[in-house]
């Protein structure tokens, strides 16, 4: 295989595994999702970087008041759904995530299906965080799911039926409200801290 050092050597026409994934040697950052390559760049914009803040700030603040027995992630930070093996085909990078297995916790990243789940929106990633990765965590046995949008201010929260193996909606939050986390019992984030100083 030729040596990869740059995006535009790769035919985004063509699939890829996790083996070719690890063996590019490029900056720019891409995600591989049943072996199709989606490119992350340019880089995410201010004020999604100032929720992205927000929301990490406040999930920290509850692992360590709370003492819970998990890690919080946020991107650049691979995760492999389906596992390391060369052969897989998905590799993504969420904004935020939350790993309480620490067992799935790896060197290269989290290998399995991290607990919680969280995507910021942008015009480019929009269609890709709702239906494409929406479907992915929810085959994989992401519990839970958040998809936040700067634009409208507004979070949906969902939640996995371990039983059917589904997304149930918790709600669509657009104004002040707690914001329940449902992994963890008797948690929640407001939603006016998630938007603070955000115009």
């Amino acid at each position: 295989m030729a040596n990869i050092t740059h995006i535009s050597q790769l035919d985004i026409t063509k699939s890829y595994t996790v083996g070719d994934y690890l063996s590019w040697k490029f900056d720019e950052m891409v995600e591989l999702i049943k072996g199709k390559i989606y490119n992350m760049s340019p880089a995410p914009r201010g004020k999604h970087q100032e929720i992205s803040g927000n929301i990490f700030g406040n999930l920290f603040n509850l692992l360590r008041s709370r003492n819970l027995d998990c890690k919080l992630y946020s991107a650049p930070y691979d995760v492999y759904l389906k596992g390391l093996e060369s052969w897989n085909e998905t590799v993504v990078q969420p904004d935020i995530c939350i790993i309480c297995d620490f067992d799935k916790i790896h060197d290269k990243g989290c290998v399995g299906a991290p607990d919680m789940i969280v995507e910021i929106l942008s015009p480019s990633t929009l269609r890709k965080d709702v239906d494409t990765k929406f479907h992915l965590y929810e085959e994989n046995g992401v519990r839970e799911y958040w998809i936040v949008n700067p634009k409208e201010k507004q979070v949906l929260t969902y939640t996995l039926d371990l039983n059917a193996n589904v997304y149930i909606e918790v709600g669509n939050f657009t104004e002040e409200a707690k914001i329940p986390i449902t992994i963890w019992n008797d948690s929640s984030v407001l939603w006016s801290e998630i938007f603070r100083n955000i115009k």
